[in-house]
């Protein structure tokens, strides 16, 4: 199982001003962070795309690219990149070029995103969500089979014999699926035969065994190979040396967070009981100690049938310190327990 950590850029709010963060100090910690995790041996770093005022990151491949320059062994990838209102011929060539410039290090993550912002800022209709995905994510598949395109679709020119330059490494781009629990979703990705990454933030995570099952049984029936079989779960996590004193300096920050993108959606106030049963064995918070992280981890690894686990570390935007600690623990102790457990299995 390949472990790894996912950020979205959160600026953190100044609580006695209410101003954020400057983007720039915020991308400045963000290549600071991804050093670190190549540094104490993580296998994976995923960013997120945002257009609102509270994330720093708007073109994952941007931040990708400069950490490319400063890592050595970390796969680089999105998490992710809204496909159905980007531009899919740009999408390939941003990320084959991180390909190259990686060494075979990038990954892009397809989502049709939690958050609207980027369908007015780029002329789309929210009422084409589902159809601008399909298209846009058939056009991007499409690519990276072929150097040469010939392609037609309802949203956007078409491609007659068009060369779409540079190529990944290898002619082939690692291209996932990301969603959020939706069984046609699933069924589009072991359809395809795409990597799959669910998403699971809040509730119990048993709930969501049955997609797995239905993600595999898909997979399987429409006869993609097995020892290619890759499947992963995004989760809220940071770490620390004592579960007590970070629960209590982290559940502020997370709250204030939850509250400000739960009010543009009608969610009731955030609570300390959610939380503290997030925290729990059977929650979707992966927040505590080392030993029980290690432990929680390896429970929905085998439940799950898990190839990667993506620790989503900055929710709120806890201090860079606390971030870079938690890096530090996770590469240094979480990670190297995991490995073991899962070596000797």
């Amino acid at each position: 199982m390949e472990l790894g950590i996912s950020m979205f850029g959160d600026l953190r709010v100044d609580s006695a001003t209410g101003r954020l963060q400057p983007a720039q100090q915020r991308l400045t910690e963000l290549i600071e962070a991804i050093k670190l995790m190549d540094e104490v041996g993580l296998d994976y770093f995923g960013i997120g795309e945002h257009h609102r005022p509270d994330y720093a990151v708007p073109s994952p491949e941007i931040v990708l690219a400069a950490a490319a320059a400063v890592t050595q062994r970390i796969k680089l990838g999105s998490a992710v990149s809204v496909i159905s209102s980007s531009d899919p011929v740009k999408l390939y060539q941003n990320f084959a070029m991180i390909d190259l410039l990686s060494g075979g290090r990038a990954e892009l993550m397809a989502g049709r995103g939690s958050f609207i912002e980027s369908f007015p800022l780029f002329g789309y209709r929210l009422e084409d969500y589902d159809a601008l995905f399909a298209e846009k994510l058939d056009l991007l598949l499409t690519i990276n089979k072929n150097e040469r395109v010939t392609w037609k679709g309802k949203f956007r020119a078409p491609l007659d014999d068009q060369a779409v330059l540079p190529r990944a490494v290898g002619n082939h781009l690692s291209i996932w699926i990301a969603v959020g629990g939706t069984p046609q979703s699933v069924v589009r990705a072991g359809k395809l035969g795409l990597p799959l990454m669910i998403a699971i933030i809040g509730g119990s995570p048993a709930q969501f065994q049955p997609l797995f099952e239905l993600y595999k049984k898909t997979y399987l029936e429409n006869g993609h190979d097995p020892a290619k079989y890759q499947v992963g779960i995004h989760s809220h996590a940071l770490f620390g040396d004592d579960a007590s004193s970070l629960s209590n300096a982290y559940f502020p920050v997370y709250a204030a967070q939850m509250d400000r993108v739960g009010r543009s959606r009608g969610w009731p106030a955030y609570q300390r009981t959610q939380f503290d049963f997030g925290m729990s064995k059977h929650g979707a918070l992966f927040i505590g100690e080392p030993e029980a992280m290690v432990d929680k981890i390896l429970y929905y690894q085998e439940l799950f049938g898990l190839t990667r686990f993506a620790a989503h570390m900055d929710v709120g935007a806890p201090s860079h310190a606390i971030i870079m600690k938690s890096i530090e623990i996770y590469g240094t102790r979480i990670a190297p327990a995991i490995r073991t457990a899962l070596r000797n299995r």
